[in-house]
């Protein structure tokens, strides 16, 4: 993978602005959990610094979730996503896991492209409507992560990369450097790296352009 501005990842919408399986959860929702964290951290401004300005204290330990609370999450993602499935005609198996302070759902054992889209932006509306499935029926803001195919952890290596590469260019040339437009987890995980190769980085911008900035 490229650095710099090959690292977008931009948010999908079709023509009407939502994906066309909202229709199955309904039009009206509270803003998603990582949305609206990290709204939350840069209410004062738009620029924060490092991986835990992008995610605040976990929100499963503010709202008291414990193991069960989560594993439920799992059970009602996983309920809803077959439901997808089987309205959208594929074929594929679900997993659930829980790990650290969110569940985690995945869909494998086929190859699911249509449901990823291009650098992601199916998965993230999907994901999206997932959440609110689970926050419909539990009344408690989630942060379910969905994969599929396991394009989540290809993409967490490729950003990883991303990240340790821009951190060394950094460290050489001793200027910034901003890369491209990404999600909340995308930003997250490109913190992640830097900050292990001895750096700072900040996110600054608006959604959908907002992108992390190393620091020498």
């Amino acid at each position: 993978m490229s650095q710099g501005e090959n690292a977008v990842a931009e948010p999908y919408e079709d023509a009407a602005g939502r994906h066309p399986a909202e229709a199955v959860a309904g039009d009206t929702a509270a803003p998603p959990a990582d949305e609206a964290t990290e709204a939350g951290a840069t209410e004062a401004g738009a620029t924060e610094t490092g991986a835990a300005a992008e995610h605040p204290p976990a929100a499963a330990e503010a709202a008291g979730l414990g193991l069960a609370d989560l594993e439920l999450e799992g059970e009602i993602a996983a309920d809803y996503v077959e439901g997808l499935l089987d309205v959208a005609d594929l074929d594929g198996d679900i997993d659930m896991d829980v790990e650290g302070d969110r569940a985690l759902v995945s869909v494998v054992g086929a190859t699911l492209d249509e449901l990823v889209g291009p650098r992601g932006e199916v998965l993230e509306a999907l994901q999206e409507l997932t959440r609110l499935a689970v926050h419909r029926q539990t009344g408690a803001r989630t942060r379910i992560m969905l994969d599929v195919g396991g394009y989540r952890q290809r993409r967490r290596a490729q950003l990883t990369e991303a990240g340790q590469a821009a951190a060394d260019e950094v460290r050489h040339t001793g200027v910034a450097k901003k890369l491209g437009a990404m999600n909340p987890f995308e930003r997250k995980v490109v913190h992640d790296a830097v900050a292990a190769a001895g750096l700072r980085s900040e996110s600054e911008g608006e959604e959908p352009d907002r992108r992390v900035v190393v620091l020498p």
